[in-house]
């Protein structure tokens, strides 16, 4: 047994390579990943390949290994090439992501330490980290002392918690649910509807709810409906807000909606997953008024603070709120639990195993400080007034002003079906490459989107853009004649 279980180490021990072989493989990742940051200004923002990465195929996971330059050589041609680039300052669709260096910095560190992030007594410094900047964003929409939340993968799985605690919160049993109401819009976030289901909330009553001109909830209408609702001996215990819609960019009325659900007693949820960063600026402060009045709110640093996909923020106004819904008991985790009074996310999560995500968070803060944060959201918002401003100059229609970094715009040729023509546009955008953008449907007409949030989004980026759609316009005007 002794010499088998020798041989086996020897050869597991291949899982541990050594300083020559740690440097090797590091320094063709750098060397790589560096040439790719300092010609990111030269590379599409989307690549249509005829192949979309079917060669990782013929490259199967097998016995033996490869070596380090064939790996970087699979994930070139097959990854990092092939659609969209969303590292490219010229991501201008969707909601982008960032992708800040020094996050990475601090994923690699989390990732060779590998600290256990879940419990307080397996990692205290890493729990404290965490709790950290969850108190700091706590303190940022204006929350109490009792407030707290968790660092998720994603807003998607921030909201479905926020679902889960807001169907405890008010203790909506099974037998509640077909008669329990949850008012939302139709701009709402497309994960509330999926964390509904998850939370087992799939048969309560959905109402959404009016817009007002500016696709926002209206929250007269809202109340009214409230007000139905109960004279019908129905349970209204649930609204969602929006503060920055996916589609264009919409503020709900914040303060207005937190009134009416303090006044019918209802369980009120933003969604700021998008917009909710913004409010480190003065103009985004006084547009955000009412995120405090919220039970719990969602916010993606991953968006709003450009770092690289994966990180999502719950938040909420009281922390026995999180306990009651994710507490739990465990034998094997007798001895964890003892010690200073310091959450730990397994007590107020759906995890237990969890990822140190809060290093891909704090290192940037720290070496940066939050001024060139500010000055980068700032930026967008200014840019997006700028791309607003100056596609109207090329005959463009935009009928809303953006309230935050989206702008919507359609192009109505002098000939022919304008929803055609728009969508032709957008291909030929998409097919250029050097910019990336997206489109929606606003009451039937199929719109334009420009949203700026990349990091590496600069002027010279929104010019480009303009010069690709009026190029594009001219050409596809003289086809339809």
């Amino acid at each position: 047994m002794r010499d088998k279980l020798l041989d086996l180490e020897s050869r597991s021990r291949q899982l541990e390579p050594g300083p020559q072989a740690r440097a090797k493989a590091r320094d063709h990742l750098v060397s790589y990943s560096e040439n790719f940051l300092n010609t990111i200004e030269d590379v599409k923002a989307f690549n249509k390949t005829d192949d979309q990465g079917v060669g990782l195929f013929d490259a199967p996971i097998i016995e033996d290994g490869i070596g380090i330059e064939e790996a970087i050589d699979l994930i070139r041609e097959n990854v990092d090439t092939p659609g969209l680039n969303p590292a490219s300052g010229g991501h201008l669709a969707y909601i982008p992501g960032g992708g800040i260096y020094y996050s990475a910095l601090g994923d690699y560190l989390a990732d060779v330490f590998n600290r256990y992030a879940g419990v307080f007594y397996a990692s205290p410094g890493a729990v404290r980290m965490e709790n950290m900047l969850i108190r700091w964003m706590c303190d940022l929409v204006g929350y109490p002392p009792e407030s707290h939340g968790n660092l998720t993968t994603s807003g998607s799985l921030a909201n479905m918690i926020a679902m889960v605690v807001a169907r405890d919160g008010k203790n909506i049993k099974s037998a509640d649910v077909p008669r329990s109401v949850i008012y939302l819009s139709k701009q709402t976030h497309h994960s509330i509807d999926k964390g509904i289901r998850v939370a087992g909330l799939g048969e309560c009553i959905l109402r959404f709810i009016e817009l007002d001109d500016l696709f926002r909830i209206d929250a007269a209408a809202l109340e009214q409906q409230i007000e139905q609702d109960n004279i019908a001996g129905l349970n209204p215990f649930l609204v969602v807000a929006s503060a920055g819609t996916t589609d264009v960019g919409a503020i709900d009325p914040l303060p207005e909606i937190g009134e009416i659900a303090k006044r019918h007693g209802l369980w009120y949820h933003i969604d700021a997953a998008y917009g909710g960063f913004f409010i480190l600026t003065e103009e985004g402060k006084t547009k955000l008024r009412g995120l405090e009045l919220a039970d719990s709110i969602i916010i993606d640093p991953h968006k709003g603070l450009f770092l690289p996909y994966g990180l999502g923020v719950v938040l909420v106004k009281k922390v026995e709120d999180l306990k009651r819904s994710f507490r739990f008991d465990a034998h094997y985790m007798q001895d964890a639990f003892a010690g200073p009074d310091e959450i730990s996310p397994a007590e107020i999560s759906p995890e237990l195993t969890k990822h140190f995500r809060g290093l891909r968070l704090w290192l940037p803060l720290k070496l940066h400080g939050l001024a060139p944060f500010r000055a980068c959201l700032e930026e967008k918002l200014l840019l997006a007034k700028y791309f607003y401003a100056e596609v109207q100059k090329l005959g463009f229609e935009c009928r809303l002003e953006p309230e935050l970094s989206v702008v919507v715009y359609r192009y109505v040729p002098k000939t022919g079906d304008a929803n055609a023509f728009n969508k032709r546009l957008l291909e030929a955008v998409v097919a250029d490459g050097r910019v990336f953008i997206s489109s929606t449907v606003l009451e039937g007409n199929y719109t334009l989107r420009f949203a700026c949030l990349a990091f590496r989004t600069h002027l010279k980026i929104v010019d480009t853009l303009l010069d690709v759609l009026k190029e594009n316009v001219a050409r596809l005007e003289e086809e339809t004649v």
